[in-house]
């Protein structure tokens, strides 16, 4: 048989000795058995003894079922109940002497295994007596003495007839003094006069009310939370006869939400842009007045110039310079603060800000704090603002993410009577690590794109050359959102004979990889420009290079493919745990894609006014006529660099003096929100408009035609033409006769005196004499020379062969092969061109300024 003190084991408070509670709680007064899961006895207590009259040694062992007078009005009896967890009612049971017991039992039914009874039945004996009134004492005592909610409760004139001891002090008045009054007589606030109109309703309809109130008491610092029910009381017939308030107070977590909302709040709000002042002012932003009433975030001022933190932040001496990144206050100006936006202060040993970042641990002070007072007594401003606007709370909290210091993050409470505690510290503690990352974001992000930019200049014209030809404006605007770099790029180089070649190239993509890749092919136009291939052929040349980029691209992918599977194949064989994840993540971030580009190319020639125009899947130019019309310039359609297929075709208009012609990207002309030929029109629009100068143009095109961040990378290069006067080219038809060579030079000399440039006739004699003499010996007719007479002086002699020549250093014995080193001695620069009829020979030299 089992001892009463084990059967239905229980949990015991801890620290409560078994044998103390037992006899607290009078073991006998109840009724306990046990039963096991065929219902067989094995547990009797005393209290079942006095119910019954059988001792337990005469009731172990045998079914329970013996013991009832009347079946369980249970159909099948107890075995039915099995699948039920618990089972109450009246039983009709047979005392030992005979008769017959009705008892109201509670039967707890056992999981299967568990180490107890299957069952566990008890009864309360009855006739034990209480002093007289006890009950009503004790629910009078309940009411006033709970401790769980403030209660008080209303006649139906809505006057207090009862309140708690909660109730009194949430209201910081005794029963006494509240009693007879209403709810907004006793809370002078709106929120009484919202409960009073919801206990007005419960009078009513007779239904419960729910609302929430923020109260505070006299003397409290801070706002409770009260969850308020508010119900009807009724007498036995059902008559509502008043109205019981009970508030819960629900502070704690109300504010554990507040604390959640907040960190959601700035989780959705700091580091929305990749700016550090803009992430620093957003944390001051989110804190106040939610969490203080002043906030500053302090940067390391050692930040400024250094690419990485400093390792060690705090000086071990002293001082620590902070540069005031963000500040925001409930005051407008935020005149607490003592340092300027922008401004940087020193903070000595011992300060908060120096200690906190020492320590490498927020610091929470009172005004009255010893430390505090020590650093506000060497620092005259700071006390005095503190006295003004009566701060009364502080904390610093260092801003630190990936294990470096940035700075430090300062709250202020004045307005706000509740000081800071430690749940604030915590919570700003968090506010600050998730500032501090997106902080540490925006810097390094920072330190990338200055470092994206400088390539970017230096891949791009840094100052487009002078010549005669045209008049040149231009912009370049990388994507909103990016690095500040892309794969656009514009060009202005200057050809032989006066000529200029305009360039405009769209690389796909945006950032590090399109502009190293834009950098190839713009040295790669510079190049074959250089060399004066056909517009049509320098394009054939250019597309061949971005096919080889390509080859090149998939060549080095396979390669760093095959790396890495034998890399996982290795780690496969070990036994390496994840090596397969590992291997599919840097395959995939390791892929670059087909390099893809477009690129139109134009070469104007100021002397025939002509411009030869060739595409590579670009957009087409636009022409601004004399007159302000604007037509554009029809190119065969074309694929772009790269694909290969179509052949490239130049196409050759006539430039009156004074044209605009204007190339772009398709970045000007096409976004997300408008299609090509709507940007197009608004194109010609703008560039129809009079503007006092070509810049001016520029912009006017950009504000009419872009948003303020463009979604993609956008060149623009306007050039104005211009004319060679035809007094200053002249040309001569030479016979092929070497004879002829004395008095080409009689008509050079005689032309260089007509423009005033007999510094030049030595020179320009002696170059003329070399040119046109191979000319007629090495090439075939016809022979013409033409001099130029712009900037430079052009010397230029064409004939009908294609043999280019070469430079070469004659020996000593050779009768020929020193007149291309005179010339390239004597002039600025030399070369030669091909035409469809044969070649071209120049050499420029500068002019002395008169």
């Amino acid at each position: 048989m089992e001892q009463p003190a084990t059967v239905g084991r229980a949990t015991r408070p801890s620290g409560e000795e078994p044998e103390a509670l037992e006899a607290l709680v009078g073991a006998a007064l109840t009724a306990r058995v046990a039963l096991d899961e065929h219902g067989v006895v094995t547990g009797w207590n005393a209290g079942a003894e006095r119910l019954l009259g059988y001792e337990a040694e005469q009731v172990t062992g045998r079914r329970a079922a013996d013991l009832l007078a009347e079946p369980i009005p249970v159909r099948g009896g107890l075995p039915t109940l099995a699948g039920l967890p618990r089972w109450n009612g009246d039983v009709a049971l047979r005392h030992r002497d005979g008769r017959q017991l009705t008892v109201r039992i509670l039967a707890h039914h056992r999981p299967p295994g568990a180490d107890a009874p299957a069952w566990l039945i008890v009864s309360a004996l009855t006739g034990r007596q209480h002093p007289a009134g006890l009950d009503e004492s004790l629910v009078s005592w309940s009411f006033a003495q709970s401790p769980c909610c403030a209660q008080a409760i209303y006649d139906t004139r809505l006057r207090l007839r009862r309140a708690n001891a909660d109730m009194e002090r949430a209201t910081a008045l005794t029963e006494e003094e509240m009693r007879g009054l209403r709810v907004s007589e006793i809370v002078d606030d709106d929120a009484g006069l919202r409960a009073e109109r919801a206990m007005a309703r419960v009078l009513r309809t007779g239904e419960p009310e729910y609302e929430e109130n923020y109260l505070r008491a006299p003397g409290e610092g801070h706002e409770h939370a009260w969850s308020v029910f508010i119900s009807a009381l009724r007498d036995h017939e059902g008559t509502i006869r008043g109205v019981c308030l009970s508030a819960h107070d629900m502070t704690e977590q109300f504010w554990a939400r507040k604390r959640l909302q907040l960190i959601a709040e700035a989780g959705r709000r700091i580091g929305s842009t990749l700016d550090v002042t803009r992430t620093a002012q957003e944390l001051a932003d989110v804190t106040v007045p939610a969490l203080a009433d002043f906030a500053s975030v302090d940067l390391l001022a050692a930040l400024d110039d250094a690419p990485e933190p400093p390792a060690q932040p705090v000086p071990e001496d002293g001082p620590l310079l902070l540069r005031r990144a963000a500040l925001q206050s409930v005051t407008p100006g935020a005149p607490e603060a003592v340092v300027a936006a922008g401004a940087v202060d020193s903070y000595p040993p011992g300060s908060m800000p120096f200690e906190s970042l020492r320590t490498g641990r927020p610091t929470l002070h009172e005004v009255a704090d010893t430390a505090f007072t020590a650093w506000l007594a060497r620092d005259p401003a700071r006390a005095a603002r503190v006295r003004a606007f009566g701060i009364h709370s502080v904390m610093a909290v260092p801003l630190v993410a990936r294990g470096s210091t940035l700075g430090v993050a300062f709250f202020v409470r004045h307005r706000n009577q509740a000081t800071f505690q430690q749940d604030d510290l915590v919570l700003a503690g968090e506010l600050a690590a998730r500032a501090a990352v997106s902080i540490d974001n925006a810097r390094r992000y920072t330190r990338e794109r200055a470092t994206a930019v400088t390539l970017q200049r230096s891949l791009l014209p840094q100052r487009l050359p002078r010549q005669a030809a045209v008049e040149v404006a231009s912009r370049y605007l990388p994507a909103g959102g990016h690095a500040g770099v892309g794969g656009d790029w514009f060009d202005v180089i200057p050809l032989s004979g006066a000529r200029v070649a305009l360039v405009v190239g769209d690389v796909v993509g945006h950032g590090l990889v399109a502009s190293a890749t834009m950098g190839r092919l713009r040295t790669a136009v510079r190049t074959l420009a250089d060399i004066d291939l056909p517009c049509d052929e320098l394009l054939t040349h250019l597309d061949d290079l971005v096919a080889r980029l390509n080859t090149e691209e998939e060549s080095d992918d396979e390669q760093a493919a095959a790396g890495f599977a034998g890399t996982a194949g290795s780690e496969a064989s070990t036994g390496s745990v994840g090596s397969v994840g590992s291997v599919g993540s840097v395959g995939s971030a390791g892929t670059s894609g087909d390099v893809g580009a477009t690129c139109l190319y134009a070469v104007y020639d100021p002397v025939t006014r002509r411009c030869c125009i060739a595409g590579a899947g670009h957009p087409v130019p636009a022409v601004v006529g004399p007159g302000g019309t604007v037509d554009l310039v029809g190119l065969p359609a074309t694929s772009p660099l790269g694909v290969g297929g179509l052949p490239y075709e130049s196409t050759e208009v006539v430039l009156p003096e004074g044209s605009l012609l204007a190339l772009y990207t398709n970045g000007l002309v096409e976004t997300p929100e408008r299609d090509l030929d709507t940007g197009v029109h608004r194109l010609r629009e703008a560039l129809a408009r009079p503007s006092g100068s070509l810049d001016a143009l520029c912009d006017t095109v950009l504000a009419d035609l872009l948003p303020r961040r463009p979604a993609d990378d956008v060149a623009l290069l306007i050039a104005r033409t211009h004319a060679l006067d035809a007094r200053q080219v002249a040309t001569w038809a030479v016979p092929s006769d070497p004879s002829a060579v004395a008095q080409t030079r009689k008509d050079v000399v005689a032309q260089l005196e007509r423009w005033g440039l007999s510094d030049a006739v030595f020179v320009t004699e002696l170059v003329v004499s070399e040119l046109v003499t191979n000319a007629i010996r090495h090439a075939q007719p016809p022979v013409q020379l033409r001099l130029i007479h712009d900037t430079t002086l052009i010397c230029e002699v064409s004939d009908g062969g294609s043999t280019a020549p070469h430079l070469r250093r004659a020996r000593t014995y050779d009768e020929g092969g020193r007149g291309l080193l005179l010339v390239a001695q004597l002039t600025e620069r030399w070369g030669t061109r091909q035409s469809a009829t044969g070649k071209t020979i120049w050499a420029e030299q500068n002019l002395s300024p008169a």
